[in-house]
């Protein structure tokens, strides 16, 4: 199976057998997307979602988020992962949002990724999620899938996301990151993959080498 072939089938499978993805994190706009997914780095989308509430209840926008103190913020953010600098990074961000975008969450890549707390990942999925854009968020799950499937060998996220990005349709692309990421949290996961239950492993490259006869 060529390359070109093995991406054929992985999203003809994920479209036949997953045609509705969305992202796990509860959001209802913009601001507050952006916010989730600062706060889901290393942490899972269970927990933010856990803390959020109050978090959007206390600051609902940036200007009232710039405007809390860094305590205030960690006092809602406490049980995530690096608290202490995400509430540093959250509220750096607000700011930003205000002095440089008049409060609302910039649509492209390069401007997302002026935000304090913003990466390439966050970028993206912010990018992809609200605006559609044709990109693909490569987190660890991402990763993973992508070099168990073979659809990559790449050495870092961002030699993933050229390679996805190079194989899969643009109008594709912002679903494609919820497939491989529900795939790897839910199926394809690190320890222990769920591989007799998996319906890609025809195509999968780590399956192929670690069958048992």
């Amino acid at each position: 199976m060529t390359k070109t072939q093995r991406y054929e089938a992985v999203v003809a499978w994920f479209k036949a057998n997953m045609p509705v993805v969305q992202s796990e994190l509860v959001f209802s706009d913009p601001f507050q997307l952006i916010v989730s997914v600062i706060l889901s780095a290393q942490c899972t989308d269970k927990r933010v979602n856990m803390v959020t509430p109050e978090l959007f209840r206390r600051y609902p926008d940036a200007r009232a988020l710039a405007a809390a103190s860094e305590e205030d913020i960690l006092d809602c953010i406490r049980s995530v992962s690096y608290p202490n600098s995400k509430a540093r990074h959250l509220k750096a961000m607000a700011s930003k949002l205000l002095s440089d975008f008049d409060g609302q969450v910039p649509s492209t890549v390069e401007q997302l990724m002026t935000l304090p707390g913003v990466g390439r990942k966050t970028a993206n999925v912010v990018a992809s999620i609200v605006y559609d854009e044709p990109v693909i968020a490569v987190d660890t799950h991402v990763f993973r899938v992508s070099h168990r499937l073979g659809l990559s060998s790449g050495k870092t996220p961002y030699d993933v996301e050229r390679d996805l990005e190079k194989h899969i349709a643009r109008s594709d692309r912002p679903t494609a990151h919820h497939w491989l990421i529900l795939h790897g949290r839910y199926v394809c996961t690190a320890r222990a993959p769920k591989c007799g239950d998996c319906g890609l492993k025809d195509f999968c490259v780590y399956f192929a080498r670690n069958a048992k006869d």
